[in-house]
C-alpha cells in the first residue's frame, strides 16, 4: 500500500458526497463500489491505523469471491488458500459438501484489508485514518477534528456500531443467556492438512478451522453463554486439539460478541447501515464478509438513483436465505441429537449436501434443491 493511503491524508474535506464511517473491509467495499457508480469525491473515516484485524472465520464463499472481482480486486494475488466446501465433523460423524462451480477463498483478514485499501486509494477513495466520528446530524459527520458535509452517509462500523446507536437504529439488546454468543479466532503455523474448510461441533459450540495460506490455518470458535479463552475452548475438540499440538501461533487470540446484534431499521434519512452494523445473526454459517460485499454493491446502485426505500428492500432479500439457514444452523446447535442425526443424514446424502452448500453460496438456486433428498433428510431428523 502507498505510503499516503497507509498515513491518511492531512486535513479534513468540507464536503463529499459519499462518506463511509469505518475502513474495515465492508466499509472499503462501498467505498469502493460508490467511486465505481460514478460518485467523484467519497471519503472513509475511521478511528484506527492500518493494519487493522478483528476476529473473523476468514472464509470467503464463491460468492464473496465473485464480489471481489466485480470491486476490481483479483482474488488469486491476496496469497490466500482456495477451499473446495465445507466438512462437518461431530465424534465419528463426518459429511461434506463440495461447491459446484469456483471454490470458496481462505485468506487473512489482514491480507484482504490491504489489498482493499490498495485499490481503493487507486481509485480515489480518500481515506482518512485515525479520524473519529462523533456522530451524524444530516447532512454532517461530526468529526474529532471538525465536520463534514455529506451527501449519503454509510455506517459500516461494526459489530457494535456507535453510529447506529447514535441514529436510533439499534434494537433491542440480547437477554437471553443461550443467545449470547462469542467468538474467538487464532492462527496457527502448520500446513493444512484439508482443502475444506472443518466445522468441528461439540455441545454449544464449534471450532472452524480455514486454511489461509500454504503453511497457516486460521481456527475460529464459536460458543454459547459467558465468556471463556480459547485454549480452554480448544479443550472441547479433543480431534482437532491433537492436529495443532505442538503447532506455534501465528497471532494473538481476537474475540467478539455477544453476536447477535438487532436493527429497527437499515436506514434512517440519509444514512444506510452496511455489514455487522445493519444487524447480525451469527457467524455459524460463515457468509459474514460475502453478505457485506453483497450489500455494498447494492447500496451503490441505489445511492446512484438516489432510492434508499430500494437499499431497505434489497438487503432483506440478499439476507433472507442466509438468515434462514443460519436460524436452521443455530437449532441444531442448540439440539446436540438432533445435530447427530442431521449430520448423519448428510453423510448418507452427498449430493443433497453439495446442492446445499450451492445454494448456500450463491452458486445455485433454490430450485436446484431436490425434493426426494430432502423429504428423507426430515425422516431422518424426525426418527432417526
Amino acid at each position: 500500500m502507498a505510503e499516503a493511503g497507509l498515513a491518511g491524508r492531512k486535513g479534513l474535506p468540507a464536503a463529499v458526497e459519499v462518506a463511509v464511517v469505518g475502513g474495515g473491509p465492508a466499509g472499503l467495499a462501498a467505498a469502493i463500489a460508490a467511486r465505481q457508480a460514478g460518485f467523484d469525491r467519497v471519503a472513509v473515516f475511521e478511528r484506527f491505523h492500518p493494519p487493522i484485524d478483528k476476529a473473523c472465520g476468514e472464509g470467503l464463499m464463491p460468492d464473496g469471491v465473485a464480489c471481489l472481482r466485480a470491486l476490481g480486486l483479483r482474488p488469486e494475488s491476496l496469497a490466500g488458500r482456495p477451499f473446495l466446501g465445507i466438512r462437518y465433523l461431530d465424534g465419528e460423524l463426518a459429511a461434506e459438501g463440495r461447491f459446484p462451480g469456483e471454490p470458496g477463498l481462505g485468506v487473512r483478514r489482514l491480507a484482504l484489508h490491504q489489498a482493499l485499501a490498495e485499490r481503493a486509494e487507486e481509485i480515489g477513495v480518500e481515506l482518512h485514518w485515525g479520524v473519529k466520528v462523533r456522530g451524524y446530524r444530516e447532512p454532517k459527520l461530526e468529526l474529532e477534528g471538525g465536520e463534514v458535509e455529506a451527501r449519503w452517509v454509510v455506517a459500516a462500523d461494526g459489530l457494535h456500531s456507535p453510529l447506529r446507536a447514535s441514529a436510533g437504529l439499534a434494537g433491542e439488546p440480547t437477554a437471553a443467556r443461550n443467545e449470547r454468543r462469542f467468538g474467538v479466532r487464532r492462527h496457527f503455523r502448520l500446513a493444512p492438512w484439508s482443502d475444506f474448510v472443518e466445522v468441528y461441533w461439540h455441545d454449544s459450540s464449534e471450532a472452524y478451522v480455514t486454511p489461509v495460506s500454504p503453511d497457516e490455518v486460521g481456527v475460529a470458535i464459536l460458543w454459547s453463554g459467558g465468556t471463556a479463552r480459547f485454549d480452554s475452548l480448544l479443550e472441547r475438540f479433543p480431534a482437532l486439539a491433537r492436529r495443532l499440538a505442538g503447532a506455534p501461533a501465528a497471532s494473538k487470540d481476537r474475540g467478539a460478541g455477544p453476536l447477535l446484534q438487532r436493527v429497527r431499521e437499515v436506514t434512517r434519512g440519509r444514512l444506510a447501515l452496511l455489514g455487522d452494523a445493519a444487524g447480525y445473526l451469527d457467524a455459524i454459517t460463515g457468509e459474514g464478509l460475502s453478505l457485506a460485499f453483497h450489500q455494498a454493491l447494492e447500496l451503490a446502485e441505489c445511492l446512484r438513483q438516489g432510492d434508499l426505500a430500494r437499499y431497505r428492500r434489497r438487503h432483506a432479500a440478499i439476507g433472507r436465505l442466509p438468515n434462514a439457514i443460519t436460524r436452521l444452523v443455530l437449532a441444531l446447535e442448540r439440539h446436540p441429537k438432533l445435530r447427530r442425526r442431521a449430520i448423519a443424514a448428510l453423510a448418507a446424502e452427498p449430493e443433497l449436501f453439495n446442492r446445499l452448500v450451492g445454494i448456500h453460496s450463491r452458486a445455485l438456486p433454490l430450485s436446484q434443491l431436490p425434493v426426494p433428498g430432502v423429504l428423507r433428510l426430515a425422516w431422518q431428523l424426525a426418527w432417526g
